[in-house]
């Protein structure tokens, strides 16, 4: 598999990337469990927005290891789901945050920062896990860019901690959660582009073969 992470076209089929999907599943559905509830725990928007973020790459993760091997129409299409729902999670993000501006109480700051942490080390985990396949059709890239995005997410969370305890306000916070929401944003338009861009080259392989055939 050396060399893999500069093939733009590696679709996922290796045993090897499997396990390493496998391996980010799990460490995805531990860490939403664990950061929404210090989320409601400690009444931070960021830590929310990083546990929803969490709760849909377990989802979209899941749904890149049930297409690999798949043709590449197939996989386009599940990238396009993926791409819509990390807008949806902004969405949502920037709909919660709006909610907790109008009440404006600051969140427990301690614990931001332990659990901004814990998400840091198990993103940076994820993050070295897939390091050989950072690359590769939209499927395969959009794993690595949800990855990369969560750990410089979670060093936002950890910051907005910091600031949260020197301010004693709950802007910091607030703040951190539209950024991550204008981070899914982006993950999502990158993603979205490029399975579009595949959708249009499966077809036309398909109109080739189709007219070679007749």
């Amino acid at each position: 598999m050396a060399g893999c992470c500069e093939n733009k076209n590696f679709d996922g089929v290796s045993p090897a990337y499997r396990r390493a999907l496998l391996a980010v599943i799990a460490i995805n559905a531990v860490m939403f469990v664990v950061e929404m509830s210090a989320g409601m725990m400690s009444g931070s928007q960021a830590l929310k927005a990083d546990a929803l973020d969490f709760a849909g790459d377990t989802a979209t993760y899941a749904l890149s290891l049930f297409v690999i091997g798949a043709s590449l129409r197939t996989r386009a299409i599940a990238s396009l789901i993926k791409g819509g729902s990390l807008a949806v999670i902004a969405i949502a993000v920037l709909t919660m945050t709006l909610l907790r501006v109008l009440n404006g109480a600051p969140p427990e700051a301690a614990t931001m920062g332990v659990v901004g942490f814990l998400a840091l080390t198990a993103n940076v985990a994820s993050v070295l896990i897939l390091l050989r396949w950072r690359d590769g059709d939209s499927n395969v890239r959009s794993v690595w860019l949800c990855s990369r995005n969560d750990a410089i997410g979670n060093v936002g969370v950890i910051g907005a901690g910091g600031l949260v305890a020197l301010t004693g306000a709950a802007w910091p916070d607030l703040l951190v959660a539209v950024l991550l929401a204008g981070l899914f944003l982006k993950s999502a338009s990158a993603i979205t582009l490029q399975a579009l861009r595949e959708l249009k080259s499966a077809d036309h392989s398909h109109s080739a073969e189709a007219g070679s055939a007749s």
